[in-house]
């Protein structure tokens, strides 16, 4: 762990272990009438996770800040349809008991999935400390999160056609978390959706749609949508190994963000000084970027750009894209290409996105009207919107919209 003075923040992702000063239900299926307002299970992600990486990673370039399984992933998740009634007991740092009673406010950022008509969030308040979510939702479903970079993930729980259990190494990959599989003990680097030492080295992760939004927003869109309850509710791998199941040893503080102040810092991943070696002075290492790789090229839209130019169509190594926010501010890309036919997309005057004759909810990526009505754009960035210095650490050559040429 490591103390970061008046920026607040008490310890790190891929290293944050412990406790912070701060009866098991059945899940629910979480089935919604949301109609097209959910996206259809199995919506295409079309774009690369990473560029070609130097494989097997030495351990070298491996950053020890944790031992494996001391931030517990979530391996038996309950769902509800909001926080009602949560209590929750941790134990905090000099050893004494405390109970507090989290609540999920609206403005609070979520990871939602949405797969065949059902729609499931993820509470950043609960993947700030558990960092992994093994769920099992329409098929086996991971879920991920790494704090120090801001950067969500989601694919399918299968390494080598199996379904496994992922858990946190402790170990960190160019700043990024690295996960294992129980089923071969590779280790898997989240931004790069790949193994990168182990028997599975080079094999992949098939991706899943990821959508980071708020809890308000993603309620708005998916009216049935159910929320991730934290722990004891949820269970949890214990730190005395990946094959323990807990539902109550590994509780947190869910009140408290142990990363308050790390976003508006300049320092980057754990390491003891300010910047981490950063020199690209496109952006603050910190702005908030999405990433589109394809073909070999790799290209950056930083959100301050995308909310003064409404919306970006663009070309990224021949994929055809459009870029935009969502109501409330997040990044999202989008495949602008539906039935070999590349669609020209412009704002309307409700919100949506307009293309084709049909109206497109940006949020989703899903037309709700005319002659495209139910089709589901494909999904351009591997990884949710992230920190520009995590982007760059995965994609070193990558362009910048708006700011190279």
């Amino acid at each position: 762990m490591l103390g970061l003075g008046a920026v607040g923040l008490a310890a790190l992702s891929g290293c944050l272990s412990g406790s912070d000063d701060g009866d098991s239900r059945e899940p629910v299926a979480g089935e919604t009438d949301a109609g097209n307002q959910t996206a259809p299970q199995g919506a295409d992600v079309a774009t690369d996770p990473a560029a070609g990486l130097d494989l097997p990673v030495d351990d070298s370039e491996l950053q020890r800040g944790a031992s494996e399984d001391a931030i517990p992933a979530i391996v038996d998740p309950v769902f509800e349809a909001d926080w009602s009634g949560l209590s929750v007991t941790f134990v905090d740092r000099y050893g004494g008991q405390q109970t507090v009673e989290p609540r999920l406010e609206s403005e609070d950022p979520v990871i939602g999935v949405a797969r065949g008509g059902a729609a499931r969030a993820y509470p950043f308040r609960v993947l700030n400390w558990h960092e992994i979510v093994n769920d099992e939702f329409g098929g086996p479903l991971l879920v991920t999160y790494c704090p120090l970079c801001r950067s969500a993930v989601t694919a399918e729980r299968r390494v080598g056609g199996e379904e496994t259990q992922f858990g946190v190494s402790g170990l960190l990959y160019r700043n990024a978390l690295v996960m294992y599989d129980e089923a071969t003990d590779s280790l898997w680097s989240q931004l790069a959706a790949q193994a990168i030492q182990g028997p599975m080295t080079g094999e992949t992760l098939k991706l899943e749609q990821v959508t980071v939004t708020t809890w308000g927003a993603w309620q708005d869109d998916h009216p049935g949508t159910v929320v991730l309850r934290p722990p004891p509710e949820s269970g949890t791998i214990s730190s005395g190994g990946s094959d323990t199941v807990t539902a109550s040893a590994e509780t947190r503080n869910y009140t408290v963000n142990p990363y308050a102040g790390y976003g508006d810092s300049d320092r980057i991943g754990i390491g003891t000084g300010l910047g981490g070696g950063f020199d690209d002075d496109r952006l603050h290492s910190k702005a908030e970027v999405i990433g589109v790789a394809h073909d070999g090229v790799a290209r950056a839209y930083d959100a301050a750009t995308l909310a003064e130019a409404g919306v970006v169509e663009d070309s990224v190594g021949g994929l055809p894209v459009v870029v935009t926010t969502t109501a409330d501010g997040t990044p999202v890309a989008w495949v602008r290409e539906v039935d070999g036919e590349v669609l020209s997309f412009g704002r309307g005057d409700d919100g949506h996105l307009r293309a084709g004759g049909s109206r497109w909810r940006r949020s989703t990526g899903l037309a709700v009207d005319g002659p495209h009505e139910g089709t589901q754009l494909a999904q351009a960035n591997a990884v949710s919107p992230l920190f520009w210095f995590a982007w760059l650490d995965i994609h070193p050559d990558s362009e910048l919209y708006g700011h190279d040429g």
